[in-house]
């Protein structure tokens, strides 16, 4: 996994670097990582999927961590984006580029570690997935590719993140439960379920995907679904 962290203050870029030298000794895991002193160096230097993790300290000059945070948005939706603040004020706002959590100033090895252990853990999620039968026999669709599925007309359509579609002669029902029992995954209407990590935009009645696709959101499971939703934007992972 590769890491970048984002600071200009020198001390703090210097503290992380080490917890992380010692994570990677004592856990055997496969991590490297660069670090970069302004936000204008870092968003010069990185494009989509060059990191899965980014450290983003937000109060820098010229360009704040919450600014580039949007600009590294528009290019790369997977990256993990983690702030470094003083403050818990910009919890908040940090829901708009979906932050993966924040941690106080100064670091400490206790909660940087715990945070490596979760990202890991997910890190290690996307290549579990469904076990379906097609008409030329047994496929496994991948959790971390679906955007969302759909019934219609006693067909089953997994929309995938690439745009692609998986067709299936079953029902909804077949699946809602191994879905649902994951918590990226929510049901916004009889017909659809959705994969949180690829919404883009929630709207009253409808969502957006990243990939440009409106799915409608039953009026009668809007609050649930928004509170899934806002859960989803920032997860706590019991780090402060």
């Amino acid at each position: 996994m590769r890491i970048a962290i984002c600071d200009d203050d020198p001390r703090e870029l210097e503290r992380i670097s080490s917890f992380i030298d010692e994570y990677r000794r004592e856990s055997g895991a496969s991590l490297s990582y660069t670090n970069f002193k302004s936000a204008a160096e870092l968003i010069e230097n990185v494009s989509s999927g060059d990191y899965s993790l980014l450290f983003l300290d937000i109060m820098m000059p010229e360009i704040n961590g919450m600014q580039a945070a949007h600009e590294i948005r528009e290019f790369d939706a997977g990256v993990k984006i983690v702030f470094l603040t003083s403050s818990p004020e910009f919890a908040v706002e940090s829901y708009a580029v979906k932050a993966y959590n924040y941690i106080l100033k100064p670091v400490s090895k206790e909660k940087l570690f715990s945070l490596l252990d979760a990202v890991i853990a997910d890190e290690q999620k996307p290549m579990e997935g469904l076990k379906v039968k097609t008409a030329s026999g047994m496929a496994r669709i991948l959790f971390s590719k679906m955007a969302f599925v759909e019934i219609m007309n006693k067909r089953l359509y997994f929309h995938m993140t690439d745009g692609s579609v998986q067709e299936l002669t079953s029902s909804l029902a077949a699946f809602e439960e191994e879905l649902l029992a994951r918590t990226e995954f929510v049901k916004v209407h009889r017909s659809y379920i959705v994969n949180l990590w690829q919404v883009n935009e929630l709207r009253s009645n409808e969502l957006v995907t990243i990939g440009g696709k409106v799915v409608p959101i039953s009026r009668l499971l809007y609050s649930k679904v928004r509170e899934a939703y806002m859960k989803h934007l920032f997860m706590e992972k019991g780090v402060e």
